[in-house]
């Protein structure tokens, strides 16, 4: 009783806390709303009827709708009828009065509604089991007596995770109908943005787009969701890695070839660029197609005529051409390695996808969009979640890899995960447990002369985050302008080197 005690106590003296701990990057900041416009239901399930009084006021002053049940019969009739998506249970249930009754109902209720973030409530001797049923899938649990402000932190952090695998699925749903694989376009990052933007503005002409950054990046999603989006959205979309075949053979596919025009050549083929006449042609890694192909691909650009090998007629066609390379190609029209008229043909348009480490802002949205999509791979898997600290150590690695590095790094933690509803530090692969630089996480500018060098570009950072905020005598908004990051990018890397 000495909980409930406690809970009169506060709310009758008018203590009703607001924010009440740091902000990880996935908790709600102090001040933000941590629901949905729609409000969320929290089902209180004790069979105390001053308990659930106490606290039924608590959360209905802090917004919450509240429902409440004393018996599993009822709890379960109560989750129906209110669709309530936030339960708070007290192991010590009727008939028995026994911890076990309450596991029961637990397991009923995630079996149900798998999303439902449940928090128990148990005391000091069930700790064990309590840890056992967060690893079937339990949100949180918080040992009696319960203080009010953790109750409404856990609670208010259980919303907010909610909120964001809602806005997760929603993306997920509007993007995946259109394009199937939407983890990169994804994202709310300013780099990210107007990329996104640029794309959607240059799909209704005609423009050939160049789609430039590092491996991993999304190149050929974006290329598809141009198409998606132009006029020849109804014709094929044809891709081709002009890295991935010999120059003979890559001339041969896309421009096709007579019979007899080689030892191979049993018969007539059309080449991809007749197969995608009226439609978009994908041409990925430009940046490796050979010099005398360059030529040719030049002359179709500029005349639309096509010329298979071993033909004595060209050809036209009407082709979009979108091309992608992770080369920096102005580079290699200076070395003469790639034809300068190509390299502004092709350039009509060039959309520049940021690296997944330019876009930390980012990582909470796309590491739950993987985590869902690897639920597919590793059965009877549940609703996944990452806790604060790993994602801690996520936001704290380079990602040379991007968004490939980052689906395969969930589909690893889901595995590890063993069934558990979240992915904690030790779930993560060796690499990433060690993502955070000893001199960032010391808050040190100093380093010795055995420091690393992932240590060292962690103090630089560090440095010039602190020189932008004195700079402008604090302003976050300005220091990210001043250091190209958009400002959750530097909230998150101030919390990473504990920058204040």
């Amino acid at each position: 009783m000495r909980d409930i005690e406690l809970g009169w106590q506060r709310i009758a003296a008018g203590d009703l806390p607001g924010a009440r701990r740091p902000w990880t990057g996935l908790d709600p900041r102090p001040g933000d709303a941590v629901r949905s416009p729609v409000t969320e239901t929290v089902l209180l399930i004790d069979d105390d009827p001053g308990f659930r009084d106490a606290y039924s006021e608590l959360l209905a002053h802090e917004g919450y709708a509240v429902a409440e049940a004393g018996v599993a019969p009822k709890a379960l009739a109560e989750l129906r009828r209110t669709s309530a998506r936030l339960v708070v249970l007290d192991l010590m249930l009727p008939p028995s009065g026994r911890p076990e009754e309450g596991a029961a109902l637990a397991e009923r209720i995630l079996a149900e509604r798998p999303a439902a973030k449940v928090i128990v409530v148990s005391g000091a001797g069930e700790t064990p089991l309590a840890l056992h049923l967060v690893q079937r899938g339990v949100y949180d649990f918080l040992a009696k007596p319960v203080d009010p402000d953790v109750l409404l932190a856990v609670v208010a952090r259980a919303a907010a995770r909610l909120a964001l695998e809602d806005r997760v699925a929603e993306l997920e749903r509007s993007l995946t109908a259109r394009e199937g694989d939407a983890s990169a376009l994804l994202g709310q990052s300013a780099a990210f943005l107007e990329a996104r933007t640029l794309c959607e503005r240059a799909a209704p002409a005609d423009v050939p787009v160049l789609i430039t950054g590092e491996s991993g990046t999304g190149k050929e999603v974006f290329a598809r969701y141009l198409h998606a989006r132009s006029r020849r959205k109804d014709r094929a979309f044809i891709a081709v890695n002009c890295g991935a075949l010999a120059p003979t053979l890559l001339e041969s596919t896309l421009f096709g070839h007579k019979k007899g025009a080689f030892t191979s050549a049993i018969k007539d083929a059309p080449g991809l660029f007749v197969e995608a006449d009226g439609g978009t042609l994908f041409l990925d890694e430009i940046g490796d197609m050979d010099p005398a192909l360059q030529v040719k691909l030049l002359r179709v650009l500029e005349t639309g005529e096509i010329l298979p090998v071993g033909a004595a007629r060209p050809a036209i066609v009407d082709v979009r051409i979108v091309s992608a390379t992770h080369r920096a190609l102005e580079s290699m029209v200076a070395s003469k390695t790639f034809r300068d008229d190509l390299y502004w043909r092709v350039r009509g348009i060039e959309i520049a996808l940021p690296r997944l480490a330019d876009r930390v802002g980012d990582l909470p949205l796309l590491a739950q969009h993987f985590l869902n999509m690897a639920r597919a791979l590793v059965p009877r898997s549940p609703v996944t979640t990452v806790s604060p600290g790993a994602m801690r150590r996520l936001e704290a690695c380079d990602w040379p890899g991007n968004l490939r590095e980052l689906r395969h790094e969930m589909q690893r933690a889901l595995v590890m995960a063993g069934g558990r509803g979240e992915i904690l530090e030790e779930d993560l692969s060796p690499a990433r447990r060690g993502a955070a630089p000893a001199a960032a996480a010391a808050g040190s500018d100093e380093l010795g002369e055995g420091a690393t060098l992932e240590e060292k570009i962690a103090a630089l950072e560090r440095r010039e985050i602190a020189a932008a905020l004195r700079a402008t005598q604090g302003n976050r908004s300005q220091a990210a302008a001043r250091l190209g990051l958009s400002r959750q990018g530097l909230l998150n890397k101030m919390d990473r080197y504990g920058l204040k």
